[in-house]
C-alpha cells in the first residue's frame, strides 16, 4: 500500500500465497514465495500511483518504505546462497507445544515471563527455531559456524531488499524481537540466559534496531532507485501506531488471521495478572534527515524511547471465516458470511470454539482443539456461520475483560481495524459482547498505515507524532453502540465459557 502524508491511500496491490498444513497442528509458508509476492505487489503500487497522477514522473526521492509483518513466523536461511532451509514455521504452528509443557514443568516459566513478558508457548519463535536447528540435517552445526541466519518475516524481507547474499542487512526491530522468547524487553537486548536455555547460537540472530529510523536502503535493482527502509514493526504494533493509540490506556483490536488487542501502557512494561502478554509496542528514534539529502544514520536502541503494551492474542479470527469457506465450503467467498449469518436471528444455542491451533489469551492451552457444540436437527448453515462470527467476538470479549482488570480501569471504547472489521454484523456483535462502543476508521488497513507512519516519521515527514495526526485527514467511518443489556451480555459470556471448557486439553487427552 502507498500512502501520502495525510494517510490517504494512493495505490494498493495484493497477492495470495499458499498455506501448507503437512500434519495436524502444523502450519507452514514458503519463505521464497513470501518474498516474491511482496516484491511483486510493491512494484505494482508504484506505476499504479503514477498512472493516477499521484506520483509524478519517475523520481522516487520522496518515497520511504515501512514494513509490518506477522510476527512469530520463523525463517532460517543460508547466508551464502540465500536459500531457506525448508518452509517457514508460521506463528499458528503448534508442533512445539509439548516442548513448552516441559519448560513449564522444569520451572522455567517465571524466568521467561519476567524477562520477555511472555509465557512459554509454541506461539512464539524460540521453540520453532530450536525445532528447525534440531530437525534440519546439519543445521545446528552450521548455525554455530555462523553460516545460517534466523529472522521473522521482517528480517527475511529486509535482507532480501538490501541485497540478500550480496551483503543484505540482517536486522529486526524491537517489537518483533520481543516476540521470540529470546529478547529482554527491559534491557532491549538479546538475553544470554534465554539463548542458553533454548540452545540458540547467538550468531544466527539479527541486529535489533528501532521501529522508526532509517536502517538501510534497498538494492537499486528492485525499484530502479535506492529507497530508504525507515519503519519496521510487528503487525499488531504497527496497527496500534496506525490507530494513533499514543497515550497510555488507548486500545485497539485488529481482525486479521487472528485477533490481537493491544493497549498502550506508555514507558512501563506492565506485568499482567490475567494471562495477557507484556510486549514492546515500538522503539522510536529521533527523526533522521530526509532521504533527499543523501544522509543516513542507524538509530540505536534507547530505552527511554521504548513504548510498551499489554496484548491479548486470539489465534483464530479471520481464519475462522476462511475455514467456513475452504474447509466446510459453506460459502464461496469470505464476504458471503455476513449475509449467511444474518439469515438467522441467533445461533440456536450453537457455539463454535475455533481452537484449531489451541487457545490463546486468557487460556494459553496449546492442547485445546476446535469444538462445535449445541447442534440439533434444526441447525443449519446460517447457525454455524453466525456461531463462527460470534466466536470471533466472544474470544475478543475474553481478552477485553482481562485487559480491563489489568489496567485497573474500565476500557470505554475499542478501536478496530483489519479486513474482518468491515463486517458490520461482526462489529455489532462485538459491541454487544463488550458492552462499549466499537469505533471503525475509514482506512481499516491500519497495519499498513502504521508501518507507513513509522517510516514517514523517521525521514522527517513530520517533526513528531502529534504533527502527524494533525496532518491526517479525518478517517472515522462508523461507531457501533452496544444493544444487549448487561444481564444478557453476562449470560452470553457464561454460556460461551461453558463451550470453551469442552475444548480444553483435547489433544493431550487423545495423545
Amino acid at each position: 500500500m502507498l500512502f501520502n502524508r495525510h494517510g490517504q491511500v494512493l495505490a494498493q496491490a495484493q497477492q495470495p500465497f499458499a498455506q501448507h498444513f503437512p500434519r495436524p497442528g502444523w502450519v507452514e509458508h514458503d519463505a521464497t514465495e513470501l518474498w516474491r509476492s511482496q516484491l511483486a505487489v510493491a512494484r505494482a503500487c508504484l506505476p499504479q500511483a503514477r498512472a493516477a497522477g499521484q506520483l509524478p514522473g519517475s523520481a522516487l526521492a520522496d518515497v520511504a518504505i515501512g514494513i509490518a509483518n506477522q510476527r512469530e513466523t520463523t525463517v532460517l536461511w543460508d547466508r551464502r546462497s540465500g536459500e531457506p532451509l525448508g518452509h517457514a514455521i508460521v506463528w499458528q504452528d503448534r508442533r512445539t507445544a509439548n516442548d513448552c509443557d516441559v519448560l513449564r514443568a522444569q520451572g522455567h516459566a517465571p524466568l521467561i515471563q519476567q524477562r520477555t513478558g511472555l509465557p512459554p508457548d509454541a506461539y512464539f519463535a524460540a521453540t520453532k527455531l530450536r525445532w528447525l536447528l534440531d530437525h534440519t540435517p546439519g543445521a545446528r552445526a552450521r548455525a554455530e559456524r555462523g553460516e545460517l541466519a534466523f529472522g521473522t518475516v521482517d528480517s527475511w524481507l529486509i535482507w532480501q531488499l538490501t541485497g540478500g547474499p550480496r551483503g543484505g542487512l540482517h536486522v529486526t526491530d524491537a517489537s518483533n524481537a520481543s516476540r521470540t522468547l529470546l529478547f529482554n524487553i527491559h534491557t532491549l537486548a538479546w538475553d544470554d540466559a534465554l539463548l542458553a536455555l533454548f540452545r540458540i547460537p547467538p550468531g544466527v540472530l539479527p541486529r535489533v534496531v528501532a521501529s522508526s529510523g532509517v536502517l538501510g536502503e534497498t538494492d537499486a535493482m528492485w525499484f530502479g532507485a535506492r529507497l530508504p527502509i525507515a519503519g519496521v514493526a510487528g503487525d499488531q504494533q504497527a496497527a496500534t501506531f496506525g490507530q494513533g493509540c499514543f497515550s497510555p490506556g488507548m486500545a485497539k483490536n485488529t481482525y486479521g488471521t487472528g485477533c490481537f488487542m493491544l493497549m498502550n501502557t506508555g514507558t512501563a512494561a506492565v506485568p499482567s495478572q490475567h494471562q495477557l502478554l507484556t510486549t514492546v509496542a515500538w522503539v522510536g528514534g529521533s527523526p533522521t534527515p530526509s532521504p533527499t539529502t543523501g544522509q543516513r544514520r542507524h538509530p540505536g536502541l534507547v530505552p527511554a524511547h521504548a513504548c510498551y503494551a499489554l496484548e491479548g492474542s486470539v489465534f483464530m479470527g479471520g481464519a475462522t471465516v476462511q475455514w467456513l469457506r475452504d474447509g466446510l465450503h459453506l460459502v464461496q467467498t469470505a464476504d458471503e458470511v455476513e449475509a449467511l449469518a444474518a439469515s438467522v436471528p441467533d445461533t440456536g444455542d450453537v457455539y463454535l470454539v475455533p481452537a484449531f491451533t489451541g487457545l490463546g489469551t486468557p487460556y494459553w492451552d496449546g492442547h485445546a482443539r476446535g469444538t462445535l457444540v449445541g447442534l440439533t436437527r434444526g441447525t443449519g448453515r446460517g447457525h454455524i456461520a453466525r456461531a463462527a462470527l460470534e466466536a470471533v467476538a466472544l474470544q475478543t470479549a475474553d481478552v477485553f475483560d482481562a485487559m480491563s482488570l489489568d489496567a485497573h480501569m474500565p476500557l470505554r471504547e475499542l478501536r478496530v481495524d483489519g479486513g474482518a472489521s468491515r463486517n458490520n454484523l461482526l462489529m455489532q456483535l462485538q459491541a454487544d459482547f463488550l458492552g462499549v462502543p466499537v469505533l471503525r476508521p475509514g482506512v481499516t488497513e491500519t497495519t499498513a498505515l502504521g508501518a507507513a507512519r513509522l517510516a514517514g516519521l523517521a525521514v522527517g515527514l513530520w517533526p513528531d507524532a502529534a504533527a502527524m495526526l494533525s496532518d491526517a485527514v479525518s478517517d472515522a467511518d462508523r461507531r457501533f453502540e452496544p444493544r444487549l443489556s448487561p444481564a444478557a451480555r453476562a449470560a452470553k459470556l457464561a454460556r460461551w465459557r461453558e463451550a470453551v471448557a469442552c475444548s480444553r486439553g483435547w489433544a493431550r487427552t487423545s495423545a
